[in-house]
């Protein structure tokens, strides 16, 4: 689909330039990033030292992506595990650029590189190397080869690359099926979205072949990612559970949105949706590319509650879509502009000064960015000091900064056994069991400690600072055998 009254040369030099620039200041400020890898980082940095097709809450494309590049770079420090994201959220920026302009024109596919680039989402992706920042340029990729296999039904390549990049991204992250409801609803509403019957094929075929690999690991495995997305939506499982509409959550869902991309962005989009009627094919099948996705992450956010990323894809269609409406708009372009513009500034110099910056001298304004380094140093001294070498935690975010932290420390990390079915990738991957060597020091923010009597008390932790701040934690010894005894 092609808007072919549109302009569409002479956007590439200049949004190539600007999103060039802003990705290596966003490099250079990485290498002065003070924040710890958070708990979900330090897990996807963990998955990239065992190849696997699979892993524990999402597909491997993520944990492949880290290892190839701590590989490269000979490096695993926290610059090095994020240097991704940065360049990927550049690429996904001219993706979309790219869309804009086949779409709207060259002077809104400009708009829409720099505009994304700009958007808080953006400067999030950068800082922090997450699954979203993985599947978004890949998923972008996708929707532009789309375009043209609408344009073109009578060449099968582009449907191939278009379902290669779609299986790419659904082994990024599992979101990238949103495409997959988009375009039948795109292509009932708009005659030109209409795809030839044998590039449906083509796309399917290529992406379920890339996804493959991954189906059949969660076969093999007994299907943990599936398990931990249906935990994520707790109503699935329970829908009697969830009769009454949490009406609070989706108003917050939706504040939270409009922070995600901008107020100016997400009242545009909004406002476009209302204007239907007066939209060319082109701007509806952006909405229909747009909207669902923010519709259904609603109901979900209705029914028990969404986190604010997981409408992300919704906002390549929409940000192609907007910024080309804006232009006519210049007073809203500038006011997205500046506010959107001094968050991505703001961010990553934040993170320069994390250690300090705070609100009122004592708490830090990113404290949930640090601290994770300094209580695995802490519990580190504390085992060599008793001569212990197996370390033992039950909470997640103890654990993967440990394995992380701890990676050179020559112990043993180990998670607690837990009752049931795994509930996260140590669990499954990595339990503590009667072949490890004994006794193990414990470490649990939980009162009360397995097996008390043969655990030793080794005193409490008290940390001051960073994402523990205010919490304490009880160390013991423990044999290795003491929840196989229960």
């Amino acid at each position: 689909m092609r808007n072919s009254a549109a302009d569409q040369g002479g956007w590439l030099g200049w949004t190539l330039a600007w999103v060039g620039a802003i990705t290596a200041l966003r490099v250079l400020l990485l290498a002065f990033n003070r924040t710890d890898l958070f708990v979900d980082e330090s897990q996807y940095w963990l998955w990239g030292q065992h190849f696997a097709f699979g892993y524990y809450s999402k597909p491997p494309l993520i944990g492949w992506l880290i290892g190839a590049t701590t590989w490269v770079v000979g490096s695993d420090a926290p610059f090095a595990v994020r240097l991704p994201a940065p360049l990927l959220t550049g690429i996904a920026a001219l993706l979309v650029a790219a869309v804009a302009a086949r779409l709207f024109g060259a002077r809104a596919g400009r708009l829409a590189g720099i505009g994304y680039a700009t958007l808080p989402m953006a400067a999030i992706s950068s800082l922090l190397i997450y699954p979203d920042t993985v599947m978004l340029p890949l998923l972008a990729g996708a929707l532009l080869v789309y375009l043209r296999v609408l344009e073109r039904p009578s060449r099968v390549g582009p449907a191939l690359l278009c379902g290669l990049l779609l299986g790419l991204a659904f082994m990024a992250k599992y979101a990238a099926i949103y495409y997959l409801l988009c375009a039948p609803l795109a292509a009932l509403l708009l005659p030109a979205a209409r795809p030839a019957g044998r590039d449906v094929l083509a796309i399917l075929g290529m992406a379920l072949l890339v996804i493959a690999p991954n189906i059949w690991w969660n076969i093999v495995n007994g299907a943990p990612t599936l398990a931990h997305t249906m935990d994520n939506a707790e109503w699935v499982r329970d829908p009697g559970a969830r009769a009454e509409l949490e009406w609070l959550n989706l108003a917050s869902f939706l504040v939270q949105q409009a922070a995600f991309v901008g107020p100016v962005v997400f009242g545009a989009l909004a406002g476009a949706a209302l204007r239907w009627r007066r939209q060319g094919e082109p701007g509806r099948l952006m909405l229909l590319f747009a909207w669902p996705i923010v519709a259904l992450i609603c109901l979900q956010a209705l029914l028990n509650e969404a986190y604010v990323n997981w409408a992300a894809a919704a906002y390549l269609a929409g940000s192609a879509l907007v910024f080309a409406a804006l232009a006519g708009h210049p007073r809203w372009l500038s006011l997205s502009f500046v506010l959107n513009g001094a968050f991505c500034l703001v961010l990553p110099l934040a993170t320069i000064w994390a250690d300090t910056l705070s609100v009122d001298g004592r708490t830090r304004l990113l404290g949930r960015y640090t601290g994770q380094a300094e209580m695995s140093r802490t519990l580190i001294e504390a085992a060599r000091q008793a001569g212990i070498s197996t370390i033992v935690a039950g909470d997640r975010h103890l654990l993967a900064d440990l394995f992380y932290t701890g990676r050179d420390s020559g112990l043993v990390f180990r998670s607690a056994p837990p009752p049931g079915r795994p509930m996260n990738h140590y669990q499954m991957s990595y339990p503590l069991t009667p072949a490890d060597p004994s006794p193990a020091l414990y470490a649990t923010p939980v009162e009360g400690t397995p097996c008390p009597e043969a655990a030793r008390p080794l005193g409490e932790i008290r940390p001051e600072a960073g994402i523990y701040r205010g919490r304490r934690f009880r160390l013991s010894l423990v044999p290795s055998d003491c929840w196989a005894r229960q």
